[in-house]
């Protein structure tokens, strides 16, 4: 189905996408989704059933949401993120319902901690990010895992709160220490991905952490 307001995107009937929302070409919304004044989708993404954007989100180009999932205003996908269903984002590092004079808390009465999501990263089934942090490019958090803190380029994270468990190749692939090649290069060894045999640069200090933490 398309709309009026959006010739070149496929909306479902039971989508609410306000007028003052901006779709890139080539998208799909789907059941029970909803999208707010300000949100920017762009093109050729999959926005799965009930998924709620909020106002002024900021969402990239190829980028996959799963069902349940809500992006609150101040977090920004950029472009290619996979997000799992169920993801929870969070926005607010001091979060309650009234001001301490017992009145209802409005818009003024808080601060939005902002999150970003870099190119290609990956949030697995049911994680949680807490509000504040930058998920890197091709980045894994793993299903279940609460994200505290940002997460650099290529880790994969897992855990309760989420700790530095490997390296993951921009096909997803876990990476091997035992596959590190070519020696130390400046301050970066390469790993070579066991699957599509793309070599990744890992800084050296980070290596050496995973390496005692694996043993």
């Amino acid at each position: 189905m398309t709309t009026d307001n959006f010739p070149h995107v496929r909306i479902h009937p039971t989508a609410d996408v306000s007028e003052r929302a901006c779709v890139g070409e080539g998208t799909m919304i789907w059941q029970q989704v909803q999208v707010r004044d300000g949100a920017r989708i762009g093109r050729n993404c999959i926005i799965s059933k009930g998924v709620y954007v909020d106002s002024d989100v900021t969402i990239g180009d190829h980028v996959k949401i799963q069902n349940y999932v809500s992006v609150y205003h101040g977090v920004s996908l950029e472009d290619g993120v996979f997000i799992g269903p169920h993801v929870c984002f969070t926005n607010d590092l001091h979060p309650r319902a009234i001001n301490p004079d017992g009145s209802l808390k409005a818009a003024q009465d808080w601060e939005v901690a902002e999150t970003l999501v870099r190119y290609g990263a990956s949030l697995g089934a049911n994680s949680t990010i807490v509000c504040g942090v930058t998920v890197g490019r091709w980045a894994m958090v793993g299903a279940g895992s609460v994200v505290t803190r940002d997460v650099p380029d290529y880790r994969l994270v897992l855990g309760n709160p989420a700790r530095l468990k490997g390296f993951v190749c921009m096909c997803g692939v876990r990476l091997d220490i035992a596959h590190a090649f070519g020696g130390e290069l400046g301050s970066e060894v390469r790993m070579i991905c066991p699957s599509c045999q793309q070599p990744v640069a890992i800084p050296l200090p980070v290596l050496r952490i995973v390496s005692e933490v694996s043993r």
